[in-house]
């Protein structure tokens, strides 16, 4: 080494001396060889700051935005408390508005068409759900396919919510309403006839309905329990836009953990499932429903294969490949993911509206009670629940009035012009928001007022049908729209006949508050007591 090697620059002994160098520049180059290790950090620090500003603002182009991002992490610490408000600002700046969070650019697209045109790119943009969604479903679950992998497995998945298939799944869901609604009972009893808070009850009821649902009576109810206390850490860790890696002991860190061990749990039930279908069980959940589909395939393309006669056998439409547990699990899972939020903030809201608006809970209730005969104990079919254009209605208006998901996250594949005047970069997220096609005054007569006859004998159905974008629209609208809306529909018509409830208001109740979904602000405070009749 050097004897005379500078500790204060790290070019001093890199570079020829500043003689060597024309005179006019021999003064730049000494400040470089002299600069210390904080002047160059500093100067790297500033450089780096520079790029992410003007590289924001580039992206941004002629759209509504910041005129300045906080350097490197945009507006994170709001993110990690979202505030609706906040959000309705943003759709009423502009057609288009952008953030910037750490890496990534965020696009916002608030009208109808501009969320109708995004629904149905597939050339241009990809679902991405939340930013952290790929690592806790996995880059390669069937929720993030494209093209013809994506219409390949989802064919594969419709005749698990075909009309003959819900209602095999019918005995299950009232089962679980019924134990719940005992519980409802005890827990206004145990406080004494005093309101508590019910969005967290409500967000078990739903999450252990949909687990009946999709993983039957293979799933024990304290394995159900436990998916539907530490789903809550899942939920948690979705935020719009996280850090870009997980760190241990973050809110991301415990979500990917209890999705993890719920497919684990998922997984062992898929185990039981193929034992159970393959003696010939019957049909009681949609895991049931697409193991047998499975078996169905599998002789049907050995009996071709050899030669054999097919006459006694039924050919699957679509024929599907045989899947491992844990593929079955992973699937199952993303039904989990994108109903549980989306049913548990509709019930509490639905308790809610219902409950302050007696007229209308009156209505439900006569008609379940003619539709079930006069007996309120009685299950209903599928046949019967179409029947309920009331009740259906009612749940109709409640998606509108309070749609669960207000936002719905894609990823631009490529430069998307989504307007003469903006493209979207490549790699932003895109998020069209459904909220205000739903709330177009336009379409909808006091938009933002709740009122069921709009689809009872209003023409809203008609009129609306390009602005219900509740479940999306395009390749990848929800696969369970009608399995949500008719769940919904049995919830609030059982509880109708066996329950009274009341909604003790607060001054924040009409309020609403951001988890994943939209939630009173309150957290929807009642009491129940049975029914009687």
């Amino acid at each position: 080494m050097a004897s005379n090697a500078s500790f204060t620059s790290p070019l001093a002994n890199a570079i020829p001396s500043a003689g060597a160098f024309a005179p006019q520049l021999e003064s730049v180059v000494d400040a470089v060889m002299n600069a210390s290790l904080l002047t160059w950090a500093v100067t790297l620090l500033a450089l780096a700051v520079a790029y992410d500003q003007i590289s924001y603002l580039l992206q941004k182009g002629s759209i509504v935005g910041p005129a300045y991002k906080e350097p490197f992490i945009g507006p994170f610490l709001q993110s990690l408390d979202p505030k609706f408000e906040e959000y309705m600002q943003k759709w009423q700046s502009g057609p288009l508005s952008c953030v910037s969070v750490f890496h990534k650019f965020v696009v916002i697209a608030s009208t109808r068409d501009l969320a109708r045109k995004i629904f149905n790119a597939p050339q241009y943009v990809k679902p991405c759900v939340v930013d952290i969604a790929t690592k806790i479903l996995g880059e390669d679950s069937w929720v993030f396919m494209d093209g013809k992998d994506h219409v390949d497995y989802r064919k594969g998945l419709n005749n698990l919510f075909t009309r003959k298939a819900l209602d095999s799944y019918l005995p299950g869901q009232e089962a679980e309403y019924k134990r719940y609604f005992a519980r409802f009972l005890k827990l206004t009893k145990d406080a004494g006839g005093k309101p508590i808070p019910f969005m967290h009850e409500f967000r078990e009821l739903m999450c252990a309905v949909s687990l009946r649902t999709f993983a039957g009576y293979y799933m024990a109810d304290s394995a159900i329990k436990k998916i539907a206390d530490d789903y809550y850490l899942v939920t948690a860790a979705l935020d719009l836009v996280n850090f870009p890696i997980i760190i241990p002991y973050t809110r991301t860190w415990y979500g990917q953990r209890a999705a993890r061990e719920t497919m684990e749990e998922f997984a062992k039930c898929a185990a039981k499932a193929k034992v159970r279908m393959a003696a010939g069980g019957e049909i009681t959940c949609i895991m049931d429903a697409w193991i047998k589909e499975m078996i169905d395939s599998k002789k049907w393309l050995e009996a071709t294969e050899k030669g054999l006669s097919t006459e006694h056998l039924v050919k699957p439409s679509p024929i599907i490949r045989e899947f491992s547990n844990m593929e079955i699990a992973r699937t199952i899972f993303t039904f989990l993911f994108a109903s549980q939020d989306a049913t548990s903030s509709a019930a509490t809201n639905l308790f809610q509206v219902v409950a302050q608006r007696p007229d209308v809970l009156d209505r439900v209730r006569d008609e379940n009670y003619r539709v079930r005969k006069g007996d309120v104990h009685a299950p209903v079919t599928m046949d019967q629940l179409e029947s309920m254009t009331y009740t259906r209605a009612v749940v109709r208006e409640l998606l509108r009035w309070r749609p669960p998901v207000i936002m719905v996250p894609y990823k631009a594949k490529k430069a998307f012009p989504i307007t003469e005047d903006y493209t979207v970069p490549k790699g932003a997220m895109i998020i069209p928001t459904t909220y205000m096609a739903l709330r177009d005054p336009e379409i909808y007569d006091r938009p933002d007022e709740f009122d069921p006859e709009r689809y009872y004998t209003g023409d809203a159905e008609e009129k609306g049908k390009k602005n219900y974008l509740v479940f999306g629209t395009g390749p990848h609208y929800c696969l369970g729209q009608h399995y949500a809306q008719l769940n919904l529909a049995l919830f609030l018509g059982k509880a109708s006949l066996l329950l009274d409830w009341k909604h003790h208001a607060t001054p924040v109740s009409e309020e609403i508050k951001v988890f994943a979904c939209i939630f009173p602000k309150d957290d929807c405070p009642l009491t129940f007591e049975e029914r009687k009749w």
